[in-house]
């Protein structure tokens, strides 16, 4: 096997780093093709990775240093990001420790520097391999743990270009410019007004009106409301009880509304068990003037009216919440307004069903 090394440009000018050993660091990245033997059809390391960044959601700075009072993105974080695109294309990354110095500062506290050299791996087996520096600091015996851990952070996020926010991609760990006072507050009015205005919008969560099937009669001039849970419970068979049904879908009922009919309906089937006269189809002698079916007809179902957008984000939302709940994510709200620049209550079916799809996929690896 042999390795091509594709060394970055220096600019013009630029001075050499050294090591305390006198010898001129080499800012290179080497890239490995893949082993003899290798279906040929196998996507190489390069077009795997821009595929896993397409798919890697961005990570908020939702760690504090309550010392320093600074925000940053623990490397848990970053990890659980890219876990599940990392699994999806087949990537993964062996780590190798080239150097590390130990030197005491206090008494107490020792301060380490590694260097880690990462061999990125994709289905086809060939791989890119970047050195990257890691530095921290410990009064115990974790300051190795620590430089790794940063220079690992730093490796996922620089390569995979991880952003902050679904607008920003700026990691800002650096020196931020100090805001004028004036342009503070008038940012802060804007966004103060801005709060005001989403509350005034209706949400699903928070109507300002409840539904057709929540209004009370009064509130409705016409045509009044009806009550899809007694006609269900006194549907005298299945046939009328899948029209009334079939009509609280057509009227937007929710999920759990419908959940209520659909266990009237069970309670009428262990009734019938129990005592078949008490639910039960009419009989010819009941209704003369109705053809009854036979028993090898089925009765046709009825056509199910399609959703409104108000109802299909309704839908599309608690698909997401139960997918999430199954996934054990406990930032739903914040990773899906992160990602999509609005809060899931303001979101439309399309997006809503595209993070669950996303969550789903993630889950079944």
């Amino acid at each position: 096997m042999t390795a091509t090394t594709l060394p970055i440009p220096q600019a013009a000018g630029a001075q050499r780093v050294t090591e305390p050993s006198d010898q001129p660091a080499r800012v290179e990245i080497t890239y490995v093709p893949a082993p003899a033997g290798m279906p040929t059809e196998a996507p190489r390391i390069f077009t795997v990775l821009s595929a896993a960044m397409r798919d890697i959601s961005p990570v908020g700075k939702n760690q504090e240093n309550t010392q320093q009072r600074y925000k940053f993105r623990g490397v848990d974080d970053v990890m659980s990001a890219v876990a599940g695109p990392f699994r999806a294309h087949g990537l993964f990354i062996l780590p190798e420790l080239v150097n590390r110095t130990a030197e005491r500062r206090s008494e107490k506290m020792t301060s380490v520097t590694v260097t880690m050299r990462y061999h990125v791996y994709g289905p086809a087996g060939d791989c890119l391999v970047a050195t990257v520096p890691g530095e921290a600091s410990d009064f115990a015996d974790k300051a190795t743990n620590k430089a790794q851990s940063a220079a690992m952070k730093y490796l996922l996020v620089h390569l995979f270009m991880i952003p902050v926010d679904a607008g920003s991609v700026d990691d800002g760990d650096r020196d931020h410019p100090v805001e004028p006072p004036a342009e503070r507050a008038q940012r802060q009015q804007e966004r103060r007004q801005r709060g005001q205005q989403r509350q005034q919008q209706p949400r699903r969560s928070n109507r300002a009106e409840p539904g057709p099937w929540e209004q009370p009669a009064a509130q409705q001039a016409a045509p009044p409301r009806r009550d899809f849970l007694a006609e269900a419970t006194q549907a005298p068979n299945r046939e009328a009880f899948d029209k009334v049904r079939a009509a609280a879908i057509k009227a937007g009922a929710p999920a759990d509304y419908l959940d209520r009919l659909d266990a009237v309906a069970r309670q009428k089937d262990q009734a019938l068990t129990n005592n078949p006269h008490r639910y039960r189809a009419p009989e010819p002698s009941d209704q003369p003037n109705q053809q009854v079916p036979s028993q090898q007809e089925a009765p046709a179902s009825t056509p199910t009216a399609p959703l409104s957008a108000e109802a299909a984000a309704e839908q599309a939302e608690q698909r997401l919440r139960l997918a999430a709940s199954r996934a054990g994510m406990q930032s739903l709200d914040a990773d899906f307004e992160r990602a999509y620049g609005v809060p899931i209550a303001e979101a439309g079916a399309q997006q809503l069903n595209h993070m669950a799809d996303m969550i789903e996929k993630a889950a079944q690896k």
